[in-house]
């Protein structure tokens, strides 16, 4: 046996005992094979065999073209390997739910690679298979996922591979709806966060298309006519954590789509809804008139920019005024000055331009006169917005915030929409946010450096043309409660209301929705939509739901609180949503850096203490904190996706389908376990009922995904996975054949063709069995490696 040999032997050895975890992203790597020697020295080194870092993800773009029903995606992405050696591989990437891959194409720096695409069976087996040998159990999450997986050229030492994927796939259409997934939840596994990230989805359509709607990633939407939009997601320095997935309606008439969840892991657990709603163009119809009262603030503090932005955002809407609208102008500050005394048409807006340009600011800020002489003009029998703009505090006439609440009250009609605009910090946004709440509007704000022209003349265009007004739905036989926004929202031509709720039991129901279209009521009527019983845990978008649920009732309560006072009750259920679906509120910040209060005791206790702290802590209704908390409980209470879960400081927390789980003392924990009332069954960590669990249902797949010890709630009872090396004994385990199927060998991670050819999806690569036995980490062997390494050399010598 030559020296070379067996220094070489000795190595390989000492490289392949080493527990490894493998490097992941959007596609996953697992390198396997050490750097070889050079053949051209004598002698290979014994070289200090230390863990390998995970791949690095410079940048990650996608790029999706979905002509008709047929979507072709491209990924681009950069891997780099921050290891002193070279690293090769398999490079596996996990499909979409559902997705049915007609064709792939796989470039390795510009040069093609074979490669094939497993069916979820196969691509199931193969996870697994890496999860016994690697210990990892990351890739449970996409058991019951496709797969395509081919071998990748070695990535050099402080080196780059671009890997550039593209394929095709038909999206089936459910009722005029289409969705929309790409498989960005594998990039959390990177080693660090992404330094870019950007999808942007290019649809061309047959019919015109209504609604848009991302419920995972905030998207940016341009409209290329009916027929066509792009929608773009972009971010930096992130870690993404869940798929992102579009949706998208298409047809001739009103969008009215009812998507619906139910947690299969509680069975005393009611459903969650979200009707997704969107008008047909306005073309041949005459919009809904409606007259437009702008009252503007022009106190001495206004001067400047501010007031110049503000003149241009009221020249945006004279300008866009539609025919048969009405106008009405006025400016105040210690008295009012007005355009007209009463309404003026559309077709006086040139003049009215004039006007708003002589306008200068100076004196004090009378806001109960200027609310009640636009009051006094409304129209009680035409639809009327009142857009009404300050940027300070009542200082002449009537001071009190309440006062001033009643008067207007009693002042204007019932059709009125009063939508507030707060400019600066030195606001009052007790009366502002109460003001638009109770005359169905909303309150804007906008902080210092802002463009305030932008927003204002944005927010106009979304609401320039009324479709139908005083929404109203009735859902038939089904029981539901909880809905926001509450109240309904107008829908506007070119916009959607996306309405989140609860529901008792599940069946199929006639809806109806009914609204005003120029005082006329009119209904529309959606037969058998459905509500399931059972979502199967799926880990679609859909399983996201009852956090965009929870987001969305907290917003609401967290407003009723600020403004209307502490309430013990209301804190209780902003407390245990905020534990139960990870959302951070002022009852609960400190859940990013200390343990989680799980169990009802533990939380009660914590919303007495929250209670009692409110009610001693003082009432702060202007400065830069109650604007900023003014405008960050109005955006949960308005929010289309859930927010980001906490995964700073010394708590982290994650999402696996639609539970919630926290890290504490090094277990991922289910937020619905209560250790005062659950006594947890032990599953050992790589055992049959690990695997058995974990093939019941894929949300509990996600949540065994997340690390080796886990203790996770299902059905009323507590599972805590343990140490491979505890003896646990065996649990009466629902079994489901396919994770009793033994697994196939794992693919040949090293084979590469010598030449690059076209890709193929038929020839299978050669397999060959590296799987350690579970429970058994070799690298804890590497002493004796390296004492057998030291006895051979000493004795060569």
């Amino acid at each position: 046996m030559s020296q070379r040999f067996l220094y070489t032997l000795i190595f390989t050895l000492a490289f392949a005992l080493v527990c490894v975890n493998p490097a992941q992203a959007d596609g996953i790597v697992i390198p396997v094979e050490p750097p070889p020697c050079d053949p051209h020295r004598p002698i290979c080194p014994i070289i200090p065999v230390r863990p390998m870092a995970q791949l690095e993800i410079k940048y990650h773009r996608v790029s999706v073209e979905i002509n008709q029903q047929v979507a072709t995606t491209r990924v681009d992405q950069v891997f780099y390997n921050p290891n002193d050696w070279a690293i090769e591989g398999t490079y596996i990437f996990p499909l979409p739910l559902d997705a049915a891959v007609s064709e792939f194409n796989l470039w390795v720096d510009g040069k093609p690679v074979v490669g094939e695409v497993l069916d979820a069976e196969k691509a199931r087996q193969t996870y697994r298979q890496i999860v016994n040998s690697l210990r990892d159990p990351a890739l449970l999450e996409y058991a019951g996922r496709g797969a395509l997986r081919a071998s990748i050229f070695p990535i050099p030492p402080k080196g780059e591979r671009r890997i550039e994927l593209e394929y095709s796939q038909v999206l089936t259409v459910e009722e005029g709806l289409l969705r929309y997934t790409y498989p960005l939840n594998t990039e959390k596994f990177s080693s660090k966060p992404l330094e870019s990230v950007a999808v942007s989805v290019t649809v061309q359509s047959a019919e015109p298309v209504r609604a848009v709607y991302s419920p995972t990633h905030p998207i940016d939407v341009i409209r290329e006519g009916q027929n066509a939009f792009e929608a773009s997601y972009e971010a930096s320095d992130v870690l993404p954590d869940k798929d992102f997935s579009l949706y998208y309606s298409i047809g001739e008439s009103e969008a009215f789509h009812l998507l619906s969840y139910r947690d299969p892991g509680d069975a005393d657990e009611d459903g969650f809804f979200l009707l997704l709603l969107a008008p047909k163009p306005v073309i041949d119809d005459t919009p809904v008139a409606k007259d437009v009262l702008l009252v503007l603030d022009r106190s001495g503090s206004m001067e400047g920019e501010k007031f110049s932005q503000a003149q241009a955002a009221l020249k945006y809407i004279l300008e866009h005024l539609n025919p048969g609208d009405r106008f009405y102008l006025s400016a105040f500050s210690s008295g009012i000055q007005t355009y007209a005394d009463d309404l003026s048409p559309a077709e006086d807006a040139d003049q009215a331009l004039e006007w708003v340009e002589r306008l200068s600011a100076q004196g004090s800020t009378d806001i109960n006169r200027a609310l009640l002489e636009a009051a006094a003009v409304a129209d009680g029998e035409r639809l009327t917005f009142l857009i009404f703009l300050t940027d300070g505090l009542p200082t002449e006439g009537v001071l009190d915030s309440q006062d001033i609440l009643d008067n207007f009250a009693r002042s204007a009609a019932d059709n009125l929409r009063l939508f507030t605009f707060g400019v600066g910090y030195d606001v009052d946004t007790l009366l502002l946010d109460s003001l638009a709440q109770e005359h169905h509007g909303l309150s804007t704000y906008v902080r210092p450096g802002e463009p305030l022209d932008e927003i204002l003349s944005g927010f106009y265009a979304r609401i320039s043309t009324p479709v139908l007004t005083n929404l109203e739905l009735d859902f038939g036989e089904i029981s539901v409660y909880d809905l926001y926004p509450s109240p309904l929202p107008d829908l506007f031509a070119g916009s959607q209301i996306v309405v989140v709720g609860r529901y008792r039991g599940g069946g199929v129901a006639d809806i109806t929705l009914s609204g005003l279209v120029n005082d006329r009521r009119q209904r529309f009527s959606f037969e058998n939509s459905r509500f399931v019983e059972d979502s199967g845990g799926s880990l679609d978008a859909l399983s996201g739901l009852p956090r965009l649920w929870a987001t969305r009732k907290v917003g609401y309560l967290l407003n009723q609180i600020r403004l209307n006072g502490p309430d013990k009750e209301t804190i209780d259920q902003i407390v245990r949503l905020s534990i139960r679906y990870g959302i951070v509120t002022p009852y609960t910040s400190y859940l990013v850096s200390e343990p989680m209060p799980l169990g009802v005791e533990s939380q009660r206790q914590l919303g007495q203490d929250a209670y009692e702290q409110a009610l001693a802590a003082p009432t702060v209704v202007f400065g830069a904190g109650a604007v900023n908390k003014a405008a960050e409980q109005g955006a949960l209470e308005r929010a289309d996706q859930a927010p980001s879960l906490p995964a700073s400081g010394e708590q982290q927390v994650r999402a696996a389908g639609s539970r919630t789980f926290v890290l504490q003392d090094g277990i991922w924990t289910d937020t619905a376990f209560d250790p005062q009332a659950m006594t947890p069954l032990k599953v050992a960590f790589l055992s049959d009922d690990y695997f058995t669990l974990a093939g019941i249902r894929p949300d509990l797949a996600a949540a065994l995904a997340l690390g080796e010890q886990v203790i996770l709630v299902v059905d009323g009872k507590a599972y805590q996975v343990v140490s491979a090396d505890e003896s646990v004994p065996p649990l009466q385990l629902p079994t489901q054949p396919a994770a009793s199927t033994p697994p196939t060998p794992p693919p040949e991670l090293t084979d590469r063709p010598a030449d690059p050819v076209e890709p193929a999806a038929t020839a299978e690569p050669p397999v060959e069995d590296k799987a350690t036995l579970p429970g058994f980490c070799p690298g804890s062997y590497l002493p004796l490696v390296g004492l057998l390494a030291w006895i051979i050399l000493r004795k060569r010598i």
